[in-house]
């Protein structure tokens, strides 16, 4: 089969074995998502080497011990446990120190014409669900993930920073599924633009009235820049909380004065579960179509990462 692979530092599209994992399903991969944290793997994030991908949307070919997927559109959850730490007895593998992550760590990924994953990862597609959107289940989740580490109520005031593909999602997650009023702050107004129909209030970052200093209870850092982290930090309330969302290569500098001073509380929010995300997508709660640029065959994927690399470019798709 062929996938895109990043070794020795170069993509390229290789013909390599079909994957075979021992008790995991084999699913065909009929689209994949190109995201930020593929970008940020290329640059040596992870430190990973093998075939990229872990947004897709495919069709299950085989799956020991659940036969009612085998032939169905599915979507999976991309980190795989070991299956007998507390974590994974649990059912939340996101943690465990065994674990695999499709594409990024120890595990080829979604950019090939077919993958592996346990059974219990994968999830049914609602048949009204388009390739084109169902391929958004993994953001989408990350997005819904911000709710799971942050109380949020209908009364509370959430800013979100940053207008990329992950911060307009998390914008519309949060407010679909709490109610709460939500602001995102971001550079281009033909994004912000997108989420404003969504219930979502939307401001540039250079236009930010005084008013909203410090009158946030929650924000969320989705820019993956220092300037955001900064924003994010000016909007809120004392005593509030930064939830952080952005995964990139490097690393960036920390006032933590104003931190300890407004006694403010920093959260991670890396993966959500995929339930909520579909549910939405059903629902058509959230704007999906808007989000994507440009989509390219599997053959031309070095080209589709550079493509997804250019200024203001939101989702880049490849087709298997």
């Amino acid at each position: 089969m062929r996938a895109l692979r990043f070794e020795n530092g170069r993509l390229s599209v290789a013909e390599v074995p079909v994957p075979a994992r021992e008790g995991e399903a084999l699913v065909r991969v009929r689209v994949a998502g190109v995201c930020n944290t593929d970008l940020e793997v290329v640059r040596g994030y992870a430190g990973f080497e093998g075939t990229l991908g872990h947004e897709f949307v495919g069709e299950v070919e085989r799956a020991p011990g659940a036969p009612e997927l085998e032939g169905r559109r599915v979507v999976g959850e991309i980190n795989a446990g070991c299956g007998h730490c507390q974590l994974c007895r649990a059912g939340d593998p996101r943690h465990c120190p065994e674990r695999t992550v499709l594409g990024i760590v120890g595990r080829d990924g979604a950019f090939a014409e077919y993958l592996t994953l346990p059974v219990v990862n994968l999830l049914p597609v609602p048949d009204e669900v388009p390739d084109e959107r169902a391929v958004f289940t993994e953001p989408l989740a990350a997005a819904c993930g911000v709710t799971e580490r942050a109380r949020i109520e209908p009364e509370t005031r959430v800013a979100v920073v940053g207008d990329g593909k992950l911060g307009l999602l998390c914008a519309q997650a949060v407010r679909a599924t709490t109610g709460a009023g939500v602001t995102l702050v971001g550079r281009h107004e033909n994004k912000l633009g997108i989420v404003r129909e969504r219930g979502v209030r939307a401001v540039k970052s250079d236009e930010l009235p005084a008013s909203f200093e410090r009158a946030f209870d929650v924000a969320v850092e989705a820019s993956g820049s220092p300037s955001g982290f900064e924003t994010a930090l000016r909007l809120l309330k004392p005593r509030g909380t930064l939830v952080l969302k952005s995964t990139f290569h490097g690393t960036t500098e920390l006032n933590a004065a104003p931190v300890v001073v407004d006694e403010i509380s920093i959260v991670g929010s890396r993966c959500g579960r995929f339930k909520p995300a579909l549910e939405l997508l059903r629902r058509g709660a959230v704007e999906i179509d808007a989000l994507v640029n440009d989509e390219f065959p599997l053959s031309e994927g070095p080209r589709a990462l550079a493509r997804a690399a250019e200024p203001g470019v939101l989702k880049v798709l490849l087709r298997m």
